[in-house]
């Protein structure tokens, strides 16, 4: 994989991969642990992250999963009118409840994931907004089901090897950071004005000390160490890294729609989600079962992965292949080209 690391767009060192494989194992760790684990000076882990957030390579982020908290998730097609997609795209980014919005290859297609934290915000965007809004065409709205991948699970396959077992260990590496989940909880989390607080400053900077925390919660460093362990294993919240896929040399991205016969939907999901090209992966409700988001270097790996290793699966029915044009968010990030932004303001409103 260190030849992913100098193909993309932003030149990087292999030791800027081995720090970005590092966080993902342990994303709050201290620069003193990561240097230790990698053989590197805590002065060199430190600089060297700063300008991979600076070149807009990685950033960490808290993001909050609604599921936790009793709500459930949409992933909405919007088809528009030609000459209105960027518009349309930059109002959808720049709202708190979309955490994800891609423009398709043709143009006018705008495919976004909602987050929202209470039935009213989701009524408003999808109930009011939207069909008010003249740009849009046609609107499909599809409920996650399961959710099989997504987060920090993405390049954990693809990363492999870049650190030895001994490294991945003493980072405190047990496994994948994700596991198979159902998507809305059965016994929703009540959060605390203290919390939100917590949350909101991790949406902000992921690897925020205590005392930072603390101080945006009007609390103490061990109240709020304990309280964000307990969020933590309740998932409320994931501490994701999220990277820039051009800096590891992924320039071809499609959103994968698969029809799935329908006692086949677990195997095939729990299949994509040990495909290291597959950065998200869903069941989801409507005419496609699963949806998928599919990260490869160029437009005939993209082919040559979706016919030789996806078009195989038993129980596969068909599938569509969206390439995407641009991710304008992710993961709550915004991107400007094909370099993370962190928070900010988008263009338009909606």
């Amino acid at each position: 994989m260190a030849g992913a690391s100098t193909s993309g767009s932003i030149g990087l060192h292999f030791d800027d991969v081995r720090i970005i494989r590092a966080l993902q194992i342990a994303p709050r760790a201290s620069f003193a642990s990561m240097a230790a684990a990698l053989g590197l000076t805590e002065g060199t882990v430190n600089r060297r992250f700063r300008r991979l957030c600076a070149d807009g390579v990685v950033r960490v982020v808290g993001v909050v999963n609604p599921g936790a908290l009793g709500q459930s998730r949409w992933l909405v097609r919007l088809r528009c009118r030609p000459g209105s997609v960027a518009a349309i795209a930059g109002a959808l980014a720049k709202r708190d409840d979309v955490n994800w919005v891609a423009v398709g290859a043709a143009g006018c297609e705008v495919t976004c994931a909602t987050q929202s934290r209470d039935q009213a915000q989701w009524e408003e965007l999808l109930g009011r907004r939207l069909p008010r809004t003249a740009a849009v065409l046609d609107i499909n709205a599809f409920a996650m089901l399961r959710q099989f991948i997504g987060g920090r699970g993405h390049y954990w396959a693809a990363l492999r090897g870049v650190l030895t077992p001994e490294q991945e260990t003493a980072l405190g590496g047990d496994g994948p950071p994700f596991r198979e989940s159902a998507v809305v909880a059965d016994d929703p989390v009540h959060l605390t004005a203290e919390d939100e607080k917590i949350l909101n400053a991790l949406a902000a900077d992921g690897r925020a000390s205590l005392v930072a925390l603390a101080t945006a919660a009007d609390s103490t460093p061990g109240r709020v160490s304990r309280r964000l362990g307990v969020l933590l294993q309740q998932g409320v919240i994931q501490i994701d890294v999220e990277i820039a896929p051009t800096a590891l040399g992924y320039h071809a991205r499609a959103n994968l729609w698969l029809r799935v016969h329908p006692s086949q939907v677990k195997n095939v999901g729990r299949s994509l989600a040990q495909e290291p090209e597959i950065a998200f992966a869903a069941a989801i409700s409507g005419p496609y079962n699963i949806h998928a988001v599919a990260h490869c270097q160029d437009l005939d790996e993209l082919f040559e992965f979706t016919s030789e290793r996806i078009g195989v699966l038993p129980g596969l029915q068909s599938m569509e292949v969206s390439p995407v044009l641009r991710h304008v968010k992710q993961a709550g990030t915004l991107l400007t080209g094909e370099r993370l932004v962190g928070p900010g303001t988008a263009v338009g409103s909606l």
